[in-house]
């Protein structure tokens, strides 16, 4: 009787609509173990199919030794683009583990013309910029990091997140809860209702939050966009789900 192969095991580091999508396509495959790894800090994450796992590693080499330890033969980073951390510690703990490693990053957002876009290297140098662009100010970076902004005192913020932000925060600040994927229709509604005069992004890339853009670019709205670190260098990269499927076919 002939013995089964055993499934190859693939770690998916998550948290995105791309790693959610990744799993649920890998899942389907019998001849794969599906495991996505998310950092835990929504309070309710959208979980997706295959094993779930949630929590830190404990830094590269804590993540050199699970990959070990549950034989995992894939590796695909698939977190946010400004996941910094995990991402560094993904690049050396496969070089250390000597463990197939893919970045699936959605590609960047890209103005178009009638944008006024206003490139930063860092949430501060956002903060840096607000005073001579407006007044009322729609904040889209995320519960974290609302401290630099914290010094805006005569500027209002509405700060839209999954989860309420951590203080401190502007004193003048209106917290939004709210999840994307986000509409057009919707997002003219936000920027009109609360009378937004400047945008303040981080480039995510993808559909689910770019409404945003083009309301801001309607209503002739200067856009505050924050770049993407750098990546680690030298790492394979797909752009979306389906060429990060390729990669992994043509590596198992």
């Amino acid at each position: 009787m002939p013995v089964a192969a055993a499934a190859h095991h693939v770690l998916i580091l998550g948290g995105t609509t791309e790693a959610r999508r990744l799993a649920a396509e890998l899942a389907a495959d019998p001849a794969l173990e599906v495991t996505s790894s998310l950092a835990g800090r929504v309070a309710e994450p959208r979980l997706p199919a295959g094993e779930v796992r949630i929590g830190g590693f404990g830094g590269a080499s804590g993540l050199a030794a699970w990959l070990r330890e549950q034989h995992v033969d894939a590796l695909i980073d698939a977190t946010h683009p400004f996941a910094e951390v995990i991402s560094r510690n993904a690049a050396l703990a496969a070089a250390e583990t000597h463990v197939p490693l893919l970045a699936l990053r959605r590609p960047s957002w890209v103005p178009v013309p009638g944008d006024d876009w206003h490139p930063v290297g860092s949430l501060h140098e956002a903060a840096a910029a607000l005073p001579g662009l407006g007044s009322r100010v729609f904040l889209t970076t995320g519960r974290l990091g609302l401290s630099a902004f914290a010094g805006l005192t005569e500027l209002f913020f509405l700060a839209r997140s999954v989860d309420a932000p951590e203080a401190p925060m502007p004193p003048r600040t209106e917290v939004l809860l709210d999840r994307g994927p986000f509409t057009l229709d919707g997002e003219r509604a936000v920027l009109r209702e609360h009378r937004i005069d400047v945008l303040v992004t981080k480039d995510s890339g993808g559909a689910a939050t770019a409404p945003k853009l083009t309301a801001a670019r309607e209503l002739g709205l200067p856009v505050v966009v924050v770049r993407r670190p750098t990546p680690p260098a030298g790492l394979p990269e797909a752009p979306d789900v389906a060429a990060a499927v390729a990669w992994l076919t043509a590596t198992l």
